[in-house]
């Protein structure tokens, strides 16, 4: 097809290509190779079947968000493989007369087709996402509109010039229209043209969309457009238990403790930056930044990926000093602090990002490093020091809601076959003691052997860590997983999902971390069975251990927990107790199950002053007064809380708030 001469010219021109892309690739790698250490291998097979089914699939946009756009999107990713399969075979072409990659196979022929369709459906995919951008304008969108308008217009030229390259392909050599629908209609026209005519516009057509072509492959590694590489391998390393567990620091080894500077965080957490697809699924399911609050998981990751272009020079071991900090430069006050650690953002990206550990990380930096954070956390850390709870109360006060109650304590019977955790909101909070007072009730009629820590118990330590208070929380687990081996428990019940979290995800990957425990102990932890109590409660009623009476009419609704349904799945069990207690008079949050909408209080954030915004509580007490529920039914001590204080605020006080467990206690036969 072309002459010699016109062959050393394409020649260069695919070097030049090659060059333009790997270039900005090698530089983002070497950025790559900054980064701190972290293992992100084993279950290789497990792990590329899933990425393998997430991408070709499509999983990773075909979720409830935005199930039109993720059509959208599937038409132009499926576009982009069947036209670079066409790149190859222009490539090739380019060198050998007639040929086709495909050869004369019935795949040939059906491919013919495949690609005329895709034509299509990618000007479709590129006009809808025009339109959303540019004219509809949501604010997920408002990050680098000249990138995506630049995108568009490739995506339809390279489109619009294939199309003008095979209508004169076939109007010269009609042999190669096997089942092209467009090709045939458009060439149908240009029969009649002179020999001469035909061949020059197929020879320009056929230069024209390959210069089309690689000036946009050179442009990849320059635009958002590279998710379609760095993805696929980001969810390769992702690791799915990141949202609901933080890795611990070794206090001891540690130079620095959290992320300071880019060079505190990991390759992975690079590769999260470069992998985003700038969609906003993130920002548009965040209660931060729905409630009016600076925080915008997107511009999190945005920002950090801008911040490591720049400064990628000052990526190097020894350059450290010459790196500004996370904060401020590059993340905002009110970005770090008004996250409530509730997964959403990371359960709806379909890159598989993570976001919360860097915002923990900039936390941790700033407590325990710089010594700087909300005020109102004075208090709280001080309590906590001082008496390991976050009101500052007393330790031989933790059992005095026991009182009337007859309910063993530890200390006096040795060992239980179940350790009742009941936690600082259960031991102190007014709302917290009525489950605790309700899970007692349970447990007795039930008949189960069961005993409390009393005086002894410490709090878990969840609010301290994701606050960035790592040395407390690390203080606190150890002198309860101390506890733990001096009762040899092994089954712990709890009645709120921090507590739960904390215990079965968490205090295990303290092994190692903790020199005044011995080794044999810690490694015991993965062993206790931590039992949440919706788990407890929902066999204990299917297997006939407790009977309730059916409650009347009242209509009934649940907010599922951020820690107990999108950060571990206890998303079934609340519902079957609440088919047990109401059946029929059930319905369901605007947002529900893994979907569920934060009720505010996460991510430490019980203790601190929202000043910035709407109230988050307001924004989900809204969704329960819109259902028309009169009892709204909860699994967690701070969402009990959350919710009635909004109610109260809204003037609903005559809506119901109540835990699972109380729910149950009261219907008791």
């Amino acid at each position: 097809m072309l002459s010699f001469w016109e062959k050393i010219l394409f020649s260069l021109v695919i070097l030049a290509t090659a060059g333009a892309f790997i270039y900005p690739v090698y530089l983002r790698i070497q950025i790559l190779r900054r980064g701190r250490p972290e293992m992100r291998g084993g279950a290789f097979w497990r792990r590329m079947g899933d990425t393998l089914a997430k991408v070709f699939l499509q999983k990773c946009t075909l979720k409830r968000e935005r199930v039109f756009t993720g059509f959208m999107h599937v038409f132009i990713f499926y576009g982009a493989l069947t036209f670079d399969t066409m790149t190859v075979n222009h490539t090739l072409e380019g060198y050998f007369d007639k040929f086709y990659l495909f050869g004369q196979t019935g795949f040939g022929l059906l491919f013919s087709f495949i690609v005329d369709l895709f034509a299509v459906l990618v000007v479709i995919g590129a006009a809808f996402f025009a339109f959303r951008r540019f004219i509809v304008r949501p604010k997920a969108y408002r990050t680098t509109l000249f990138d995506s308008a630049l995108i568009y217009i490739l995506l339809v030229i390279v489109t619009l010039s294939y199309l003008y390259f095979e209508a004169f392909a076939i109007a010269a050599h009609p042999e190669t229209a096997r089942w092209s629908i467009l090709g045939k209609y458009l060439s149908a026209g240009l029969t009649g043209l002179p020999a001469g005519t035909l061949a020059a516009h197929f020879k320009i057509s056929w230069w024209l969309h390959v210069l089309i072509v690689f000036g946009f492959i050179a442009y990849v590694p320059h635009s958002k457009y590279f998710h379609m590489f760095t993805g696929p391998v980001n969810v390769f390393f992702r690791n799915p238990d990141s949202r609901r567990e933080l890795q611990p620091i070794d206090i001891e080894k540690a130079e620095v403790f959290g992320t300071e500077k880019a060079l505190d965080l990991t390759w992975k957490d690079y590769l999260d930056a470069f992998a985003c697809m700038e969609c906003g699924r993130c920002q548009d399911v965040c209660p931060a930044f729905a409630s009016g609050k600076p925080l915008s998981p997107k511009m999190i990751i945005f920002n950090l990926e801008n911040h490591l272009l720049v400064q990628r020079r000052n990526l190097a071991p020894g350059k450290r000093d010459d790196l500004p900090p996370l904060f401020p430069d590059v993340h905002a006050e009110g970005e770090i602090w008004t996250c409530t650690t509730c997964g959403a953002c990371q359960h709806v990206c379909p890159v598989e990002i993570e976001h919360i550990r860097k915002i923990v990380g900039v936390r941790q930096s700033e407590v325990l490093m710089q010594s700087r954070f909300p005020q109102e956390l004075n208090a709280f850390f001080r309590n906590m020091e001082s008496n390991s709870n976050p009101w500052g109360i007393g330790f031989s006060k933790r059992a005095d809601w026991t009182e009337g109650l007859d309910v063993p304590v530890m200390a006096e019977r040795g060992s239980t076959e179940y350790l009742l955790w009941v936690g600082c909101a259960g031991s102190f909070d007014e709302h917290g003691i009525e489950i605790a007072k309700a899970m007692v009730t349970i447990l007795k009629k039930a008949g189960l052997d069961f005993a409390i820590l009393g005086a002894e118990e410490k709090c878990c330590g969840d609010s301290a860590r994701r606050l960035g208070q790592e040395y407390l929380f690390q203080t606190l687990a150890a002198e309860n997983i101390g506890l733990f081996a001096k009762y040899q428990v092994k089954k712990i019940i709890t009645f709120c999902p921090h507590g739960f979290n904390t215990f079965k995800n968490e205090y295990p990957k303290l092994r190692g971390l903790l020199p005044d425990i011995p080794e044999k102990e810690q490694a015991r932890l993965a062993e206790i069975e931590v039992i949440p109590h919706v788990a407890l409660i929902e066999p204990l009623l299917k297997d006939g251990r407790i009977a309730v009476r059916l409650k009347g009419a009242a209509r009934m609704t649940y907010h599922d927990s951020c820690y107990y349904g999108r950060h571990n799945g206890m998303i079934a069990e609340p519902r079957r107790i609440i088919a047990a207690l109401a059946p029929g008079a059930f319905r369901e949050l605007k947002n529900n199950r893994e979907h569920s909408f934060c009720c505010g209080a996460g991510g430490g954030l019980m203790w601190t002053e929202e000043s910035l915004g709407r109230r988050i509580n307001h924004l989900r007490t809204e969704e329960v007064i819109a259902s028309g529920a009169e009892v709204a039914a909860t699994s967690c001590p701070f969402c009990l809380n959350m919710l009635t204080d909004g109610l109260k605020d809204k003037e609903k006080g005559d809506i119901k708030v109540k835990d699972l467990a109380q729910l149950v206690a009261d219907s008791l036969a």
